[in-house]
């Protein structure tokens, strides 16, 4: 029989501080990071992890601005672009 150390199976305890939160939450904005992953990068659970988030977006404005001279694109007719 092969012998397994159960303390390995399990990830290591993350201590949350607010700057492993920033860290996820500017992740999660760009989208470098999934939730699972921000979560455990945070050791806090994946609800946490999303209540926090939507809190960050209330928060803080979008840095990004759609442009009104692009004309919108229906998903039909971007289908048939192709």
């Amino acid at each position: 029989m092969l012998k397994i150390d159960k303390d390995k199976l399990k990830d290591p305890k993350v201590k949350t501080t607010p700057e492993n939160v920033a860290e996820a939450n500017m992740a999660l904005f760009r989208a470098t990071m999934n939730l699972p992953t921000a979560a455990k990068h945070c050791g806090m659970t994946e609800k946490e992890m999303k209540l926090t988030f939507f809190e960050y977006l209330k928060y803080h404005p979008s840095d990004y601005e759609i442009s009104q001279d692009t004309p919108e694109i229906s998903r039909r007719q971007e289908s048939r672009m192709y």
